[in-house]
């Protein structure tokens, strides 16, 4: 069956792909199919006009939560202040910005945000609870609030978990639920298989395990096969000469000495990366490119990681410790469509680490703010709040 194309009526013996199909829109037919295979075995789910129609088999990794949590919130909670504010010294050099929102009592959850230097946004505290979480947002080093602004000196992957660690400490948390998107996702994961006693679950989306197959997926030409008209600007801003390695180009020009250099190079960087973070373009997403004091904290220290391997001592370093973190209680979620973030990531660590709840959304692309991913993420915080409160009671 060819791509794109949907039957007006389907025979009853048909054999389909296992994934779930969430369709946004309204679409004019329906399916008969009953929901209840006679085996009892799982099966497909077709959401069409918030009906669920189900067809052969369908892999565990894709329904779990739905079967054991059918009751899950879904949709992300009201816009809310923070309760407290702060700025914690964490070097000689550098200070980070921290805020707490919801429930001062309630589980604690920290959030960590992608980039690395995207900094947080008021819209992250909306995948909790505010009655029963905790919310813990921060601006890693040299992004959003933190000081000094896009600065790479005493700036690693090292630096980040020591930081968190330390606002654990400032905020006298025991322990607390980890989620991060992207390089979140990433730092997430260096965070708790670094401290893993310090954390009571962890929710993932979009994964990148920075090796070098993914930098050269995203920065070395393999996304411009799908977006040949965004990659255009990112290429030629680099002149012919310089384009064996476009990660190096960009770094010579975001570390020039003329500051107008900078900004022109990490707005052609930022703007690459923000036209292809959603499946259907985003234009409020696209404007950040042109914002100068966002584009260069994202562009500049996004470079610097990179061009450093993310300050892992080998490629394969994050899959090779999930060991120190299998024990704990972890949902992963991919956008099928993730041009930034291709699913074969999350596919390897969904391989390495069988026992985390592997969510595929399948109109989805990387963003955090797409329909499919929002909802998954919401429910991934509902399942581990009702976990914790079945603990309590």
């Amino acid at each position: 069956m060819k791509l794109g194309f949907v039957p007006n009526s389907l025979p009853s013996s048909i054999s389909l792909p296992s994934l779930i199909f969430k369709l946004p829109i309204s679409l004019p037919f329906s399916f008969s199919h009953p929901q209840t295979t006679s085996s009892g075995r799982k099966s497909l789910v077709f959401r069409v006009q918030n009906s669920d129609h189900r067809i052969g088999p369908e892999p565990s990794y894709l329904m779990a939560s739905e079967k054991e949590f059918p009751e899950l919130n879904r949709n992300i909670y009201p816009q809310i202040e923070p309760y407290s504010t702060g700025l914690l010294k964490v070097s000689d050099l550098h200070t980070i910005y921290w805020e707490q929102s919801g429930n001062p009592s309630g589980h604690p959850v920290v959030f960590i945000h992608g980039g690395p230097g995207g900094g947080t946004s008021p819209s992250n505290r909306r995948f909790f609870d505010p009655d029963f979480y905790r919310i813990i947002l921060f601006d890693q080093r040299g992004a959003g609030k933190s000081t000094p602004h896009a600065c790479l000196e005493q700036n690693t992957t090292w630096d980040l978990i020591d930081d968190i660690e330390k606002l654990r400490e400032h905020l006298e948390i025991p322990e607390w639920q980890v989620f991060g998107g992207s390089w979140g996702s990433t730092l997430a994961l260096a965070y708790s298989q670094s401290h893993p006693d310090k954390v009571t679950g962890v929710i993932l989306r979009g994964i990148f395990l920075l090796r070098k197959k993914e930098i050269d997926w995203f920065y070395e030409g393999g996304a411009a096969a799908i977006f040949p008209d965004a990659w255009e600007p990112f290429r030629d801003f680099i002149p012919e000469s310089e384009r064996g390695c476009f990660v190096d180009a960009y770094k010579k020009r975001l570390n020039s000495d003329d500051i107008k250099t900078q900004y022109a190079a990490a707005r052609a960087w930022t703007k690459w990366e923000m036209m292809t973070a959603h499946l259907l373009p985003n234009e409020e997403n696209i404007k950040k490119g042109d914002d100068d004091n966002f584009s260069l904290a994202f562009a500049r220290i996004e470079n610097h990681y990179f061009v450093n391997k993310g300050f892992f001592p080998s490629d394969s370093f994050l899959l090779d410790r999930i060991d120190k973190i299998r024990h704990i209680n972890t949902t992963i979620v991919q956008g099928r469509y993730d041009v930034c973030c291709p699913m074969m990531s999350a596919w390897d660590l969904h391989k390495a680490w069988p026992e985390a709840d592997f969510r595929v959304v399948p109109d989805a692309g990387h963003s955090a703010n797409e329909p499919g991913i929002t909802a998954e993420l919401v429910a991934a915080n509902e399942k581990f709040k009702s976990i914790i409160k079945n603990k309590g009671d």
